[in-house]
This record gives structure tokens, C-alpha cells and sequence, in this order.
């Protein structure tokens, strides 16, 4: 990452130590997939949880424990702009509040509701109850806590000594909505700002919504069974082969993210481009999904994710071929040489 950001830009051939894969997309797929989900994961305190209920990343206040903790962000912001320029997916998505920060949108008080529902309550209680008759003492300060520690902050110069009136109410949601948004982060947002900016230049996004930002970056949530079937095509089987109607079958049966995990073995990566799976890539452009006919009944299926391919044997029974496919993609992680 130390390299000029046109370096960053230009093709990129990936290369996984000790593995036998030529990187003919499928293979930097998974490295952006993997790293992904390693520089992104909360138990290093660089991200956290929005909440118990949403798994949606933000960042973590505390991460200023680490001496380094800005350079980090940095690091994350260019990586994360490389995924984006190269139409590679990310592990884990952001909430909508910081694509709105990335996309420099303005925060509103309903953005809160995503990332905190119970102070967003408490702030709908007071817009829409007169604060003087409820006799409430509420000044332009909060406190707030990290790592066990009580940390005071004035909302506005002298806040403590400025009570929040019925009057003045409206500048008050004003300015606990912005600090709420940008609590104990701004330096790290900045430093991964920064960082993207140096790759993807941040007016480059100014024609995209927060919306739209997260499926570039993370693809569809959901796998759409009869979208993935209409868009797949077959070697040396027919739609109404019956390994054919088994896999689907077992794609069927499966929950969501099962399903993300086979997408995965097949592709490189658990998400679906935005248009679907007519979109899919491969090492040559469009690609669509394949099941082919390769080997034999005792044979793993193999994946091709270059190429978007699962080499199927010709199982004998519906219980085997779900065997074998759940072996292959719960103990399968890198790619055979194509």
C-alpha cells in the first residue's frame, strides 16, 4: 500500500502463497473477499457493530488505543477505494450513515434510528414534547463513555450554562444529531477518507446515493434462487438432468447464507453484482454461471471461479451429491489450477 495510488489502479494478478491458482479474476476476488473480512473484523477495535441488531460496520471510537490507529484507517480507506475501482466485493458493508459521510451528504436525525435506536426515541420524544411543561433540565452537553471512561462534551461554547428550552429545542436536535454521527471519529473518518480520496478521488461518487454506494461495494444481501438458475447455463447436462434438478434442489433447502458460502466456492465471493446474476464476471467479461459434467460419482465437485464454473459429477442419489457439495464447500478455501 505504500505504492503511488496509479499503481493501485492499474490490473491487478494476485497470487496466493503456496497455492497453484492463475488469477484470471476469480483469484482477486477471494483476496479482496478474505482481506476484507480480516482488516474489517471488530475484534481488532478498529470497527464495531452498530448495534445487538445490526451488523452493519462503523467506526469504533475506542480505536484510539492503538498509537497507529489513523495510519490503519488510511490503509483501509485505499483498500477499500481498490475494491470499489476494480468491481470487487467486500466482505462486510458500512452503515448508511458513513456512506452518507463518504458521499458528503448531510446527517439527519432520522439516520440515527439505524445505528441507535433508543437515543433516536429519545430525541423523537423531545421534538415532539414540550420541553417546558415536562420540566425536564437538559443543557447543551452530553456525556458519553469509552472504555469505562466518562467523557464530558459541550455541544455548542458554554453549553453547560445554556438550558434546552422549547424554544431553543430545534438547535439542540440539530447538534446532538452531529454529534452523535461523529462522536470521538472524525480523525479516523478523516484518515479513511483520506485514503480513499488518494485512489478514487471522493467527487467521483457525488452521482451515487448511499444506497447505491453499498451494493457497488457489497453486491445484493439476498441470493435470488430463480434469478441464479435463469442465468445459468450447462455442459454435458440439460436443464432437466437429474444431478441438475438435485443441485437445485440443495440450493433450495439451503438458508441465505449457506447459500453466500456456496456463491462463494462457485465464484470467488459471497455477493451478486448489482444487475444480478446476469452480471456475473469472468476473466474475460461477462460470464455467466455453468454447471458442467466433469469425472466421477466419487470425485469432489470442483469450482472454477474465474471462469464462474462447478464441475459436477454425475452422482447416483440426491443424499450423495448433497454429501460430497457440503464437504467441498465447507473444506475448500483457495483454487486448483485451471
Amino acid at each position: 500500500m505504500r505504492l503511488p495510488a496509479y499503481e493501485l489502479r492499474r490490473r491487478l494478478y494476485i497470487i496466493f502463497r503456496g497455492e497453484e491458482g492463475l488469477d484470471y479474476g476469480g483469484v482477486s476476488r477471494e483476496w479482496f473477499f478474505l482481506l476484507s473480512h480480516e482488516v474489517l473484523n471488530p475484534m481488532y477495535c478498529l470497527f464495531e457493530y452498530a448495534n445487538k441488531n445490526n451488523y452493519s460496520l462503523q467506526i469504533n471510537p475506542a480505536s484510539y488505543v492503538n498509537p497507529d490507529h489513523l495510519l490503519y484507517f488510511k490503509f483501509i480507506g485505499r483498500f477499500i477505494a481498490m475494491a470499489l475501482y476494480h468491481g470487487r466485493f467486500i466482505y462486510s458493508g458500512f452503515t448508511m450513515p458513513f456512506y452518507k459521510r463518504m458521499l458528503n451528504k448531510k446527517l439527519t436525525m432520522k439516520d440515527i434510528e439505524s445505528i441507535d435506536p433508543e437515543f433516536y426515541n429519545s430525541l423523537v420524544w423531545i421534538k415532539d414534547n414540550n420541553i417546558d411543561e415536562c420540566g425536564l433540565e437538559m443543557w447543551f452537553s452530553v456525556d458519553f463513555e469509552v472504555l469505562g471512561q466518562v467523557i464530558h462534551h459541550e455541544l455548542k461554547p458554554s453549553g453547560d450554562k445554556d438550558r434546552v428550552t422549547e424554544a431553543n429545542k430545534e438547535q439542540y436536535l440539530q447538534l446532538v444529531t452531529q454529534w452523535r454521527m461523529t462522536r470521538g471519529i472524525e480523525e479516523q473518518t478523516n484518515a479513511f477518507l483520506d485514503g480513499f480520496n488518494e485512489v478514487v478521488p471522493l467527487e467521483w461518487l457525488k452521482y451515487f446515493d448511499e444506497r447505491e454506494l453499498e451494493l457497488m461495494l457489497c453486491g445484493m444481501q439476498e441470493v435470488d434462487v430463480e434469478d441464479w438458475q435463469r442465468n445459468t447455463i450447462y455442459r454435458h447436462y440439460t436443464r432437466t438432468s437429474k444431478q441438475v434438478a438435485w443441485f437445485w434442489q440443495f440450493v433450495r433447502q439451503m438458508d441465505n447464507e449457506k447459500r453466500a458460502r456456496l456463491l462463494q466456492f462457485v465464484t470467488g465471493t459471497c455477493r451478486v453484482p448489482v444487475g444480478g446474476f446476469a452480471e456475473l464476471m469472468g476473466s474475460n467479461g461477462p460470464q455467466r454461471f455453468c454447471i458442467e459434467k466433469v469425472g466421477k460419482d466419487t470425485w469432489l465437485p470442483r469450482s472454477h471461479t474465474c471462469f464462474n464454473r462447478l464441475d459436477l459429477p454425475p452422482y447416483k442419489s440426491y443424499e450423495q451429491l448433497c454429501e460430497k457439495l457440503n464437504y467441498a464447500i465447507e473444506e475448500t478455501e483457495g483454487f486448483g489450477q485451471e
